[in-house]
């Protein structure tokens, strides 16, 4: 007969620390490189639109020609502008989002380090509470 139990092996408490930390890298990650694809699929829409008020405005003739390319190379430097903000903010908003995960990863790790630490020294207590015990008992019984 084995003396192996059939049940899975549990997770110790470093484990479990490691796979959270795992998932909130994981997930700050996944956020910035949505983030990161929202500004460029933004700034693409925004050229593409202004290529297309572009191509329009110099299909015109006469003297609405001149009038409409400058109104499209405002609003291209406008889209630029525009894109180069939402590209700043969205850099901005990942280094953030980056930045709270390293914190609370931080903590995390600190809050763990202190749990194993007390853990570590209620382990040495007892033990010392026990080596006592023992040495106590055996006085007891040379004793009688």
């Amino acid at each position: 007969m084995s003396t192996k139990t059939t049940k899975p092996e549990e997770k110790g408490f470093f484990e479990k620390v490691k796979d959270t930390i795992e998932e909130i890298w994981d997930g700050t990650k996944d956020k910035a490189e949505e983030l990161k694809d929202a500004a460029g699929h933004t700034y693409d829409n925004l050229v593409n639109k202004v290529t297309s008020e572009k191509a329009d405005a110099t299909k015109k003739v006469g003297a609405d020609k001149k009038t409409a390319v400058t109104k499209t190379e405002g609003t291209i430097a406008k889209t630029k502008t525009a894109a180069a903000d939402v590209k700043v903010k969205a850099a901005t908003k990942a280094r953030e989002v980056s930045a709270k995960a390293k914190r609370e990863v931080g903590d995390v790790k600190v809050n763990a380090e202190n749990k194993a630490t007390a853990i570590t020294n209620k382990i040495k207590t007892v033990n010392a509470k026990a080596k006592k015990s023992t040495s106590t008992k055996k006085k007891n019984v040379a004793a009688h």
